[in-house]
């Protein structure tokens, strides 16, 4: 066990989905994976490891946010040993080209977060995604449109600075909250990470996604985000 997860050594897989809603969590293990077992429950932030397509994989909820990302996935990567971290999330797009519903794979996440600073000595590294998994992800996703880029993670969530133009200048597709914290953690422990991105939301035409198609989309983006996790086990 350790501070903020309570499984026990072997209860959590190598490869690990990670939703930022928990509650999500607990839904993927339930209708995805097969023979489920949660092991932790503190703080309502659920996780569960079973099998998909014969392999052993872990989903957990990681909070909002990098602060609440990073200790997550510190935990998981050090205590627990995980070495492939996926996480899938919602977006909303700041480019014309992106379309509600999409997925978006980050090839590097940009960031406004102090951590990532404070970690880099005050350096402003943009951390990568891991290009195998990338690639696979690419070559699996055909039911939906896939945009490869960046994104920028952004500590406030309604933001009232002018940034996004700055960001939309520089060819960023997409903001969320958490892809700059989980590629930097991976890069610094050598591990493997990729975020898996629907676009729910659209910045500059002010649409977003209905609650039916929500559904839709987001049981692709799951099934994508368990086959590359799977196939790229090796």
């Amino acid at each position: 066990m350790s501070m903020t997860i309570a499984a026990t050594p072997g209860e959590v897989a190598e490869r690990i989905l990670l939703p930022g809603d928990p509650m999500r969590a607990k839904w993927i293990a339930e209708n995805f994976l097969t023979g489920a077992k949660q092991f932790n429950a503190i703080r309502a932030m659920y996780g569960f490891t079973g099998t998909y397509k014969g392999v052993r994989v872990s989903v957990m909820g990681s909070g909002m946010g990098a602060p609440s990302m990073s200790l997550y996935l510190h935990e998981l990567f050090m205590d627990y040993h995980v070495q492939v971290a996926v996480r899938i999330g919602t977006c909303g797009a700041i480019q014309d080209a992106v379309q509600i519903g999409d997925i978006i794979l980050p090839m590097t996440a940009s960031t406004d977060s102090g951590i990532n600073r404070r970690t880099t000595n005050g350096l402003d590294f943009s951390p990568p995604a891991d290009f195998a998994l990338l690639k696979l992800a690419h070559s699996l996703a055909a039911k939906v449109p896939v945009h490869v880029g960046g994104v920028a993670s952004m500590d406030m969530f309604y933001d009232t600075t002018d940034s996004t133009d700055r960001l939309r200048e520089h060819g960023v597709l997409a903001l969320e909250m958490e892809t700059s914290a989980l590629y930097s953690l991976a890069a610094r422990k050598n591990r493997r990470a990729l975020s898996i991105l629907t676009v729910t939301d659209h910045l500059n035409t002010h649409e977003a996604m209905s609650a039916e198609a929500r559904e839709r989309t987001l049981n692709d983006m799951v099934e994508l985000s368990l086959q590359t996790i799977v196939s790229g086990q090796d």
